[in-house]
């Protein structure tokens, strides 16, 4: 018998050690790959590029617009403006027909005609050992030298956000993907609000990180996807080297707290696009919550940060440590 690892991302000290084995060796290179931070930055003159690449591994309806909308979230998540995609299709032998082909593009072109992004390039191909279509997006943006924003950057003091709470795409997942086998636990118009959760309130931060940042002063700012906010405030707190002192139960949704209980799933621990973390001065943290709120976007103050050597606790349980996922909840649907 041989170990295997999880679904879900490489565990964060095995990321860690093989991204150790290849240093960057280019002074352009401002943020390299390092776990925790949401995007690569490169030093172009004026301005810093933004360099990221995500793919839709875990759904299959609207994979097109969900691909362009997380890899945005992830420039936008470090201050920037995406500007340019680019997306690898591997579709499934035999199960590939013009009508889905047609449908994955005309999702991809209608997302970013939505964020004002160009479709630059990528590649396509029909391959063998899949059930189901996976995109791969690549996502290049800009940001002025000034406004980087990076997962590293939280300071002792910095008070918790989450915006719209969490889990958004799960919630969205669990109602698409296993909806008839949740028919006789909801009914059928409470299915069809919480798959709407895709667009209403929406997996995009670029709002949120755009209304919080000209509100207050931001520090940090991350996007929590695989393995939920729990996961997205480890690596917040590993990247800043902080202590996180938090209560992540109030930002959990109760649509997405239903579903998940249904599901037999872990809300902390289900892929949370569409919610932005952000740490904040102490001192502007309810000014940066009030222009959120204003614009329709909800926000939570979830903790703060404290001196310490990086870990996260939860005061609701007695300040023990919040358990770290081992991959994300939302792989349970898929086994």
């Amino acid at each position: 018998m041989t170990n295997s690892f999880p679904l879900g991302k490489l565990p964060p000290e095995i990321l860690a050690a093989l991204l150790s084995r290849s240093p960057v060796r280019d002074p352009r290179v401002i943020v390299g790959p390092r776990p925790g931070e949401d995007a690569a930055v490169l030093d172009i003159g004026s301005q810093y590029l933004i360099a990221k690449t995500d793919p839709i591994t875990f759904v299959s309806d609207e994979i097109g617009w969900y691909v362009v909308h997380v890899n945005a979230n992830d420039i936008a998540a470090m201050g920037g403006t995406p500007a340019w995609f680019l997306a690898t299709l591997l579709l499934p032998k035999d199960l590939t027909t013009p009508e889905l082909v047609d449908t994955i593009f005309e999702q991809i072109g209608s997302a970013c005609t939505s964020l004002d992004i160009s479709l630059v390039g990528g590649h396509s191909e029909i391959t063998y050992g899949l059930n189901r279509p996976i995109v791969v997006g690549v996502m290049l943006g800009l940001v002025e030298k000034d406004g980087l924003i990076t997962t590293a950057g939280a300071q002792v003091g910095d008070t918790l956000i989450v915006t719209k709470g969490v889990p958004v795409e799960a919630t969205a997942i669990i109602a698409r993907e296993r909806g008839e086998a949740l028919q006789d636990k909801f009914p059928a118009e409470f299915l069809t609000h919480c798959a709407g959760y895709l667009h209403t309130p929406g997996i995009s931060v670029l709002g949120d990180a755009a209304i919080a940042t000209s509100a207050g002063r931001v520090h940090a700012m991350h996007d929590p996807t695989e393995g939920g906010l729990a996961t997205g405030l480890w690596e917040l707190a590993d990247a800043s080297g902080h202590r996180l002192v938090v209560d992540p139960s109030a930002a959990i949704l109760d649509d997405g707290r239903k579903l998940c209980e249904a599901a037999g799933l872990d809300p902390l621990g289900a892929i949370a696009s569409g919610a932005l973390l952000i740490a904040a001065h102490p001192d502007d943290a309810k000014e940066i919550m009030a222009a959120l709120q204003a614009k329709g976007i909800s926000a939570y103050a979830i903790g703060h940060i404290e001196a310490g050597s990086s870990s996260v606790v939860n005061v609701r349980e007695g300040n023990q440590l919040l358990p770290r996922p081992p991959r994300d909840e939302i792989a349970r649907l898929f086994e």
